[in-house]
C-alpha cells in the first residue's frame, strides 16, 4: 500500500503542534481537552480533544429541541454520516419561571450524544431567534416595561426587543450563564464543542431602535473602538444605521458571551441573516444589525469574545455561495456554514467550503418529525435528498481530522457547478486546476469523430471538488460528479504537463495514506473523473 510522503509527514505533525500551542487572543487558557478555534497564516482549525476537527454538521428542526422529539433526530444524523448536531436551546425552555432553570432537556442531548460518539453544537435561542422575540419566556414577552421593544419612528412598539435594554440583557445573560455553569458541570467530556449566541439577530422592517435614547447615541460619535471619527452618518454613509445597529447588538451579545466563557470556556460565534453579496452595502437585504457581511468589521470590535461570525446561506446560485465563503473567510475570521439549506442542490457547495478551508457546514432541517422549509430548503425529505449529502460524508467523516489539519497547513482551494455548467479555474503555484461538469468518463465534449447524448447529469446542479495543495507538484483531491484537470499555469514552450502518479485511496486513523489503486489508462487519459465521491492523490511532473 502506498504511504505519505515523508514530506506529508512532516507538514501534517508541524500543523498540528503548531494548532496546539496557538490560542485566540480572547480566550483564557485552555485545558487540553478543551475545544478551541486555532489559527495559523490566514488559515483556522477547531482543535476538539487536543486534534483538528472538521464538523460534519446536521441542523435538526427548530422545535426539535426536546427530550420526546430527540428520537426523531438521531437516526438521521447517523444516516447522513454527520459527526455534529446542532440544535437549539431556548431560553423559554430552560427558564419557563423567573430564576428558575430546568436543564433536563440539556442533560438527554448530552447523554444522546454521548452514546452516539457525537458533537453538538447549541444553538442558544435568546433575545433574538429570526431577529424576533419568539423564544423568550412569557414572563419576558409580557411585560414591554422591563423588556422594551424597539420603538418605530411613530413612537409604536416594533416586533423585535431593544438592544439598548439592560433589563433585558441581564435576563438573557443570566439563563446564558446559567447554562454554561451546567455545561461546565455535566459536560466534562466536552460533547459540546461550540455555542452559538442567538440566532440571526437584528432586525426587519426598520434598521434600528427608534426609541428616544437610541435616537440620542445615533446622534452622538462613533466610538473610538471602531477607529472612525465623527457621527455615525459621517463615518459610515448610507451603511449608517446598519452599523449602528450593529455595534449596540454585537456589544450586547459580547457581553453575553464573555459572562458565559467566564465560567466556561468552549468556542462561541453567532450567525447572520445574510443579505445579497452582491448589493451596495446598505441595501443589501440583510437582518439590521446582525453580522451580515458589511458590517463585519463592527462586529470584530464591538464583539472581541466571539471567535467568530457566520453565514446562514439560503442561495442556489454557486456564484452567490462563493461570493458569501470569500466574505467571511478571513484571517481574522475561521469559516464556518451553520446553516444552509438541506436540498439536493445544497449539497455540492460541501466541496466549496471545504475548499475553502471551512471548519464546518451543517445543512439545516434534517430530522424525522415531518417538517419542511421549502422553498429554502427540500419539499420533502427523501430517501434521494439524504442521500446527496450522506454519499459526500461518509467519504469525509474517516478523514475529517486528518483533512482539518492538511488545511491548516496548506493551501485549498474548492468549486461547485455553476448555473451555466461552465469550467472554473484556480492558479495553485504552478498548477492550474480546473473543474469541468457534465461530462461522461471517455472523450472530449468537443470530439467530434466521438458522438454522444447528453450526460443525464449535464443540466443538474450537482458536482464539485476541493483541492489541497500537499507540495509543489502534490495534491489531493475530493469530488463528485466533476472532471478535474491539471496543467501548467505559465506554459514553456516545449515543455508539456503530465501525471506521474494517480492514487484513489485514504488515511487511516493515524493520518497515513492507504491507497486502494492506481489509477492509469482509460481513467486518466481524459481528466480525472470523479463518478462518486472519491479522494484522489496526485502528483504532477513535465517532460520534454
Amino acid at each position: 500500500m502506498g504511504m505519505m510522503t515523508s514530506r506529508g509527514k512532516r507538514a501534517l505533525v508541524a500543523a498540528l503542534a503548531c494548532a496546539a500551542s496557538v490560542m485566540p487572543a480572547n480566550a483564557a487558557p485552555a485545558t487540553a481537552s478543551a475545544p478551541r478555534i486555532v489559527s495559523r497564516d490566514g488559515r483556522h482549525a477547531l482543535m476538539v480533544d487536543g486534534a483538528p476537527f472538521l464538523m460534519l454538521g446536521v441542523q435538526a428542526n427548530n422545535s426539535s429541541n426536546y427530550p420526546e422529539m430527540l428520537p426523531k433526530v438521531w437516526p438521521m444524523v447517523e444516516r447522513l454520516h454527520a459527526n455534529t448536531l446542532e440544535i437549539p436551546v431556548a431560553w423559554e425552555q430552560v427558564e419557563p419561571v423567573e430564576g428558575r432553570f430546568d436543564f433536563t432537556y440539556v442533560d438527554a442531548l448530552l447523554a444522546g450524544a454521548r452514546e452516539r460518539n457525537l458533537r453538538l453544537v447549541l444553538l442558544w435561542f435568546g433575545t433574538w431567534k429570526n431577529t424576533s422575540a419568539g423564544y423568550v419566556p412569557a414572563w419576558v414577552k409580557t411585560d414591554g416595561r422591563r423588556f422594551p421593544r424597539m420603538r418605530k419612528a411613530d413612537g409604536s412598539a416594533h416586533y423585535a426587543l431593544s438592544p439598548h435594554s439592560r433589563t433585558t440583557l441581564e435576563a438573557d445573560k443570566r439563563a446564558f450563564v446559567a447554562l454554561m455553569r451546567h455545561l461546565r458541570d455535566a459536560d466534562p467530556d466536552h460533547r459540546v464543542i461550540m455555542v452559538q449566541v442567538e440566532n440571526e439577530s437584528g432586525v426587519y422592517g426598520q434598521n434600528r431602535d427608534m426609541a428616544p435614547a437610541a435616537q440620542a447615541l445615533f446622534r452622538g460619535p462613533v466610538p473610538a473602538a471602531l477607529r472612525k471619527r465623527g457621527s455615525w452618518t459621517e463615518a459610515y454613509g448610507k451603511l449608517a444605521e446598519a452599523a449602528f445597529n450593529s455595534w449596540h447588538v454585537g456589544r450586547y451579545i459580547d457581553e453575553i458571551a464573555a459572562a458565559g466563557r467566564a465560567v466556561h470556556d468552549v468556542p462561541m460565534y453567532t450567525n447572520a441573516a445574510v443579505g445579497s453579496p452582491f448589493a451596495t452595502p446598505g441595501e443589501d437585504g440583510g437582518a439590521s444589525g446582525g453580522p451580515n457581511w458589511p458590517v463585519i468589521d463592527v462586529w470584530k470590535a464591538a464583539a472581541p469574545h466571539l471567535d467568530l461570525v457566520a453565514p446562514d446561506i439560503y442561495n442556489r446560485d454557486a456564484r452567490a455561495y462563493a461570493e458569501y465563503l470569500r466574505l467571511y473567510d478571513r484571517p481574522d475570521n475561521a469559516l464556518m456554514v451553520p446553516e444552509t439549506g438541506n436540498a439536493a442542490d445544497y449539497a455540492r457547495f460541501l466541496w466549496t467550503v471545504l475548499g475553502r478551508g471551512g471548519i464546518g457546514f451543517a445543512p439545516f432541517g434534517f430530522d424525522d418529525t415531518g417538517y419542511v422549509n421549502y422553498p429554502l430548503g427540500t419539499k420533502v425529505v427523501d430517501a434521494a435528498t439524504v442521500e446527496a449529502f450522506a454519499e459526500k460524508y461518509a467519504l469525509i467523516a474517516p478523514i475529517a481530522s486528518t483533512w482539518a489539519g492538511l488545511t491548516l497547513a496548506h493551501p485549498t482551494w474548492g468549486s461547485a457547478k455553476p448555473a451555466d455548467g461552465g469550467d472554473q479555474t484556480m492558479v495553485m503555484g504552478r498548477w492550474r486546476v480546473t473543474t469541468q461538469y457534465g461530462l461522461w468518463q471517455f472523450g472530449e465534449k468537443d470530439s467530434p469523430w466521438l458522438k454522444t447524448d447528453p450526460h443525464p447529469a449535464k443540466d443538474q446542479p450537482v458536482g464539485g471538488a476541493a483541492v489541497i495543495q500537499l507540495a509543489t507538484d502534490e495534491f489531493l483531491i475530493a469530488g463528485s460528479d466533476v472532471r478535474v484537470r491539471l496543467d501548467l499555469a505559465t506554459p514553456v514552450k516545449g515543455t508539456s504537463s503530465q501525471l506521474l502518479r494517480v492514487e484513489e485511496g485514504s488515511y487511516d486513523a493515524v493520518g497515513t495514506w492507504r491507497r486502494l489503486r492506481v489509477l492509469n489508462g482509460d481513467q486518466t487519459d481524459y481528466g480525472l473523473n470523479f463518478t462518486r465521491p472519491m479522494l484522489i492523490r496526485v502528483t504532477m511532473g513535465t517532460y520534454r
